[in-house]
């Protein structure tokens, strides 16, 4: 009994934090692509890939039946919400180095928290809130390291569009929740993709550009990758609250610090380090405070 309930809790928090891992991939390969053709197309051509790639699984694996009214509601206001994030991240890491762009979105999760306990009504608890200011003191710490540094205005801009993209991102953690439990992971996956793909499909008579056929490579991987971490992330949002699972965002940071020095040679200070020491540590304490209870769907019309 305390063996299978010990894997009830702990199993949506090792796949939540291999879907991070992989989302850290993706991220590398969209700050190359963005950089390459620009951060509206770079997310443009990824999203068509992976409709392409998604559409399949849906009619075949998921059953391709159309969702219900409610859950419609729910990947469509998820799907705009992390249409409009993802596309604010990757212009503003365009401009900023990896692990500070990551440290600048932990205030979603955080602010996700929130969100969960006032539209979701789950109780915060003492330990997974301790947990998450632990692992936002080692966010604090390298922002305050690099302080001083003169990045100049285009990283000003590039940061606030990170953290403008964070509250984006709040909402679509927790509206991720809900939709999680009403849909299967595959349904997830094709439905954001569709979203997005018709929001930034609006602008593509001004805005697109075919790209050359030596990014189709990197357009694939990060199509792939994204859709594996969504995938992933509503399989475990589907058995776990989202007060446990966002602490498993912070670990994105030592994933994003590991890939911009190998990828970018971006370095790693004393600072960085420590920072990634109590983003560890904080997740571990959340970790410990797992609900071992389940939730039921929640999809009425207050959902959206």
């Amino acid at each position: 009994m305390f063996a299978r309930s010990l894997q009830h809790n702990l199993a949506p928090f090792v796949v939540a934090c291999i879907a991070i891992a992989v989302f850290s991939a993706m991220d590398a390969i969209m700050k190359s692509l963005s950089i390459a053709i620009g951060p509206y197309n770079a997310m443009f051509w990824r999203t068509l890939a992976g409709l392409v790639l998604t559409f399949p699984l849906f009619r075949l694996v998921g059953h391709g039946r159309w969702p219900t009214r409610p859950t419609l509601i729910l990947h469509i206001w998820r799907g705009i919400f992390a249409a409009i994030s993802v596309l604010l991240f990757f212009w503003g890491l365009v401009r900023t180095p990896m692990a500070q762009g990551i440290a600048l979105s932990f205030i979603g999760p955080l602010a996700a928290l929130g969100l969960a306990s006032l539209f979701l009504k789950e109780r915060i608890g003492g330990r997974v809130l301790s947990g998450s200011l632990i692992a936002f003191a080692g966010v604090l710490v390298i922002i305050a390291a690099r302080a001083g540094e003169d990045s100049g205005k285009d990283a000003m801009w590039g940061a606030l569009a990170i953290l403008l993209a964070a509250v984006f991102y709040a909402a679509n953690l927790v509206i991720g929740r809900r939709q999680s439990l009403a849909a299967g992971p595959i349904e997830v996956a094709f439905f954001f993709n569709l979203v997005a793909a018709v929001l930034y499909g609006s602008a593509a008579p001004w805005a697109a550009n075919m790209p050359d056929i030596s990014h189709l490579p990197m357009i694939i991987a990060s199509a792939l990758s994204s859709t594996c971490s969504i995938m992933l992330l509503a399989w475990a949002y589907a058995r776990a609250e989202a007060q446990y699972l966002v602490s498993v965002e912070y670990t994105g940071f030592i994933w994003a610090a590991l890939l911009g020095w190998l990828a970018f040679h971006e370095t790693l200070s004393i600072a960085t380090l420590l920072g990634a020491a109590l983003i560890v540590a904080g997740c571990l304490w959340a970790a410990r405070g797992a609900p071992s209870g389940g939730a039921t769907p929640m999809t009425g019309p207050e959902a959206a």
